[in-house]
């Protein structure tokens, strides 16, 4: 059986169409009316098709441009995520930096304040040495002193020459007349005292 090929049949093709005629064939008058009204229903779907290609086409096109939005929105996308990525890591990383260095601040500072504080502590501290060394040291002079006093045989000093006039002495008031408060700290025993104390 051979296999038939039907080429696609166009208006064209159907206005030039011609038939055999024959005995006892359909009406010729019939055939061309059915031809014609054929002709024109396959005008009207090649317009029609012509419109919908047209439209398939133009959507097409839409779908596109649509499709280029969407690739171009979502590279935006991405770019904004990673630029707000980034913006908030260097964020973070400049707020970790920055409690960093006020924390070494403090650290300094509190090490700055316990320097000083050691340093008022070791100055205060060598102060009540020097002062407990120096009330040591003048309760032995005067115990000496007093213990000296004290000795019956010890001479008496020699004289002295006559001290200059204070300013509370006058030609006719001698140094003896003086005060109570100018008199020596170790009359009538008040040396014994001054040691006590």
């Amino acid at each position: 059986m051979k296999a038939l090929h039907m080429n696609k049949i166009t208006v064209i093709d159907i206005q030039h169409k011609t038939f055999k005629r024959k005995l006892q064939g359909y009406d010729p008058a019939d055939v061309d009316q059915f031809l014609d009204e054929l002709i024109e229903t396959l005008e009207d779907e090649a317009q029609h098709r012509a419109a919908l290609e047209a439209d398939i086409s133009d959507l097409r096109e839409r779908i596109s441009h649509f499709k280029a939005m969407e690739e171009s929105l979502q590279h935006t996308l991405l770019l904004a995520q990673r630029t707000a990525d980034e913006v908030k890591a260097s964020a973070h990383k400049e707020a970790d930096l920055i409690r960093a260095e006020a924390r070494l601040s403090v650290e300094k500072e509190i090490a700055s304040y316990s320097d000083r504080a050691n340093d008022a502590r070791r100055e205060s501290q060598r102060a009540v040495e020097t002062a407990e060394q120096a009330k040591s040291e003048l309760r032995s002079l005067l115990m000496t002193h007093l213990a000296l006093l004290d000795r019956p045989d010890v001479q008496p000093p020699a004289p002295t020459p006559a001290p200059l006039q204070t300013a509370f002495e006058t030609p006719e008031r001698s140094a003896t007349e003086l005060p109570f408060a100018t008199q020596p700290a170790f009359a009538n025993g008040s040396a014994a005292a001054l040691v006590e104390h």
